[in-house]
Parts: C-alpha cells; sequence; structure tokens
C-alpha cells in the first residue's frame, strides 16, 4: 500500500523541505522531495497543513509510562508503552532497568530481551539501558543502597547473557572499584557507557572517559555538584566537547538557567533529551512501584522518602516543548536532541533519527507550537493520545 505524507515542512539531520511529498511503500520511505518539484502521486493522502515532520523521537532513558514498567518484561507492558510513548511522538526507545537483586534483574533481562525485534505496538524498543547496580551508594537517587553492588566483568557477564546481547547502554559510576575494567569490557562487547549516579572526581570521570564511556546520564543529577577547586563529573561533562550528555527537561529536576548552561556547553551535536519517566507517566497522581520502591506522585512530581525524585512523568514531546521555552532552540536542534543524537549515541542511526529514502518511515508530525499532531511509525497512523 502506497501513502502520501504532505505538510508544510519536512525536517532531517540530512536536508530540510519546504512543502514535502513523502511516499511511503510497505513502511518504507520510497521518495522524499518538494511539491515543488513534482507531482503529487497517487495514494493514501496524509495532509499536515501548517505542520513539520521530523524524525520520530528515540528516548534512550525510559522506565515505564501508562501503568507499566519494562522490568514486566510481558507483551501487554511493553504493548501499553509503546502506544502511550507513540501517542507523544516517539517512534523507538531503550528500556531502562533499575536496581533490583539480581535474580529479579536477570528474570526481567531475559524477559525484555525477547521482546527486542518483535512486532510490538507503538513505539519500539531497540534495545535495553541497565541502569544500576553498578552506582555510587552517595549519589542512589531512587536505587535502593542495599542492593548496590561493586561492578564487576562476572556481574556484567551473567546480565549480558541473561539479556542475549541486548544491552545498548549501561549507567556506571566511574568511581567504584573495577569500573574501569567493566567499561572497557562492557565497550569493547559494543555496549555504550553513560558516566552517572557518581560522586566522581575530576580524574575518575576523565578516566571513565578514556575505558570507553561515550555519555552521561540525566546531567546535574545524582552527581557530584560543581566546585570550582575541583569541578568532578559534572565539570567534566560540560567541558567535554566530545562527550554527550542527557538532560530531563521537566522543570524539575534542572532549573530552567541550569538548563540553558547545559545547552551552551553541549549544544546541537552532543545534548539529548530524554524523560527518564516511570510507571507514573499518563497516570493519576498516587502511589506506584519503582522496582521494589513505593514513589508517591503529587501533581506529577514523583517523590521517594522526603523529597528525593525518583523519576519522572515526563513524556518526550513535553521535554522539546519544555527546552525550547528555556533556551530558545529552534526546531531543528530540538530534533537532533530528541532523536538523531540518541541514535548516533547509541549506534542505532539506521533504526532511528533520520528520514531518507530506504529507511523506515517513522515520523513525527508537529504543530507550529511543536506539539505532536500525529505519530506515523512504519508508515501507520497512530492515534495521538
Amino acid at each position: 500500500m502506497r501513502t502520501v505524507i504532505t505538510a508544510d515542512r519536512l525536517i532531517s539531520p540530512e536536508r530540510s523541505i519546504a512543502n514535502p511529498v513523502v511516499v511511503v511503500e510497505d513502511g518504507v520511505i520510497t521518495r522524499m522531495d518538494s511539491r515543488a518539484s513534482a507531482e503529487l502521486p497517487t495514494g493514501k493522502h496524509l495532509d499536515f497543513p501548517g505542520c513539520t515532520l521530523v524524525p520520530a523521537y528515540f528516548d534512550v532513558h525510559i522506565h515505564g509510562s501508562a501503568g507499566h514498567d519494562v522490568m514486566e518484561g510481558t507483551p501487554q507492558a511493553f504493548s501499553t508503552i509503546g502506544k502511550f510513548l507513540a501517542g507523544h511522538g516517539v517512534g523507538a526507545y531503550l528500556a531502562t532497568t533499575v536496581t533490583m537483586p539480581m535474580d529479579a534483574t536477570l528474570k526481567s533481562l531475559a524477559a525484555m530481551a525477547g521482546l527486542i525485534g518483535r512486532d510490538i505496538d507503538g513505539a519500539r524498543p531497540l534495545g535495553i539501558h541497565i541502569e544500576g547496580p553498578f552506582l555510587s551508594p552517595h549519589k542512589k537517587g531512587a536505587h535502593p543502597a542495599r542492593l548496590l553492588l561493586t561492578p564487576s566483568v562476572e556481574l556484567f557477564d551473567r546480565m549480558w547473557q541473561a539479556a542475549e546481547g541486548k544491552i545498548r547502554l549501561m549507567t556506571i559510576a566511574p568511581e567504584l572499584p573495577n569500573a574501569e575494567e567493566v567499561i572497557a569490557h562492557a565497550t569493547a562487547l559494543g555496549v555504550r557507557v553513560s558516566m552517572g549516579h557518581s560522586d566522581a572526581d575530576t580524574a575518575a570521570a576523565r578516566a571513565g572517559i578514556r575505558a570507553g564511556a561515550v555519555t552521561a546520564t540525566h546531567t546535574f543529577n545524582a552527581m557530584r555538584q560543581f566546585d570550582h577547586r575541583d569541578p568532578g563529573l559534572l565539570g567534566v561533562v560540560l567541558t567535554n566537547d566530545d562527550l554527550f550528555a542527557e538532560l530531563i527537561c521537566d522543570g524539575l529536576h534542572v532549573h530552567p538557567n541550569a538548563v540553558r548552561i547545559y545547552w551552551k556547553s553541549k549544544g546541537p551535536e552532543r545534548a539529548m533529551l530524554i524523560t527518564d519517566a516511570m510507571t507514573a507517566a499518563g497516570m493519576p497522581d498516587g502511589n506506584y512501584m519503582l522496582g521494589e520502591l513505593d514513589v508517591r506522585v503529587v501533581e506529577g512530581k514523583c517523590i521517594l522518602d522526603e523529597n528525593t525524585l525518583a523519576g519522572s512523568t515526563l513524556t518526550l514531546d513535553r521535554a522539546v516543548r519544555n527546552f525550547a521555552e528555556f533556551t530558545g532552540a529552534t526546531i531543528d536542534d530540538l530534533s537532533k536532541l530528541a532523536s538523531r543524537n540518541p541514535a548516533r549515541m547509541t549506534g542505532f542511526e539506521a533504526e532511528a533519527g533520520s528520514l531518507a529514502i530506504g529507511r523506515i518511515a517513522d515520523i513525527t508530525v508537529l504543530s507550529a507550537k511543536n506539539e505532536v499532531v500525529e505519530t506515523i511509525l512504519r508508515g501507520r497512523n497512530v492515534v495521538n493520545v
């Protein structure tokens, strides 16, 4: 079946097209040019006047949404999460774990691995992001201190084997014993390593990069605070031009002024927007589980204990609009932060982050206010929710 998509503008890293015509056949883009240069072909016509077509968003750090957690590892959980994410412009994501007892983690990894690559409704899980157990007890955030473990190649390999090699990203505190060895080992297997939940000083952060780390987990959050005599991990993240860096842009985790510092430091080639969303995203206020922890959600804010933030209820389309409001970034740059850069960092450039002939038609349709009007995945309409 042929579908013809038209709009006011198309933005992709390789090109920008005014009045684009995108032809999709069997879920793949077969033609992409301007309406001014060619006649409109026959087929089902989807017209989006006043709108912009961008590559569907890619969230590399999300634990769950719509009442489900990825660690449930069931088709129902992944289908529900996938449909919810698609309604917010997301076409792909990394299913992100939280620290649990190792036996439970291995069981969950095996179940999640069995769903990756299958025909899942909505957004597709392209791989797994393991966040924990190799985290600092001093910057544990919502991860239970009693379940945190010293990094070891043996433990990593147990998780790698349980996940059938589908781990694509790992968060680790680089200052922990054996961390450099584990970073190098994981990197050699094709895993991208992120430094986070860390009390690392400057030297330890730089050592993590030398061992293979390529990105940072939710910049500013669960990191040693900046000090002018020893800037620590945060100082390295903000000054290393080769390092990617995540940001939770919900206005709660990071103040707008700090978001602007981040933007000036990382720029459009290394900044990445994430949600760190949990089960409560898309759900009413109340009590929800994040791993073994009971999290209460009050006015959309996820709180553990007295005032510890535990994930978020953020959606990636909301993060894009917030970032635009806080920084003035254009949609050309925003599409990089929400789609292209996550794809580049993870090595999934062939599956996400771009619109081009021969690519799967995963397209987010945005209004002039960067609101999601429609999401088209594998060439099929997904109803916005």
